[in-house]
């Protein structure tokens, strides 16, 4: 299983989003599934509908509820990212902590992203 950070998903339903060749060539070597936050869906589908419309915002919010398993945040996960936020001084965004703090309760140690942010986390490994 795999974390997936909207970078990712943005890139595979935009066809003119400059890391959209590379999520393509991703997509065809990944075997295993993703699990992602609810955060991670807003921020995918909000920006993917703000550069193509309605429709293809549909299209990915479908492709999450289908294929993937969706994770939502909770008071308790909401105030361990904030944790996150302050130890990386606010360089990384509360979706980006949330996902870090995901990622450790599932112990799911690789994340299929185009964010160098978390680039800055020790301990995981990112797919690009």
């Amino acid at each position: 299983m795999f974390v997936g950070d909207s970078s990712y998903f943005v890139a595979l339903a935009d066809r003119k989003d400059r890391w959209h060749r590379d999520a393509v060539r991703l997509k065809k070597g990944l075997s295993e599934g993703f699990v992602v936050s609810d955060f991670v869906v807003d921020e995918a589908v909000t920006l993917v509908g703000a550069r193509r419309g309605g429709p293809p915002a549909q299209v990915l919010f479908q492709y999450f509820l289908d294929e993937c398993e969706v994770e939502f945040v909770t008071r308790g996960l909401l105030e361990e990212a904030m944790t996150f936020h302050l130890r990386f001084d606010g360089r990384l965004s509360v979706t980006d902590c949330a996902t870090l703090v995901l990622m450790g309760r599932r112990r799911i140690g690789t994340i299929v992203s185009f964010d160098d942010d978390f680039d800055r986390v020790r301990g995981i490994t990112r797919l690009r």
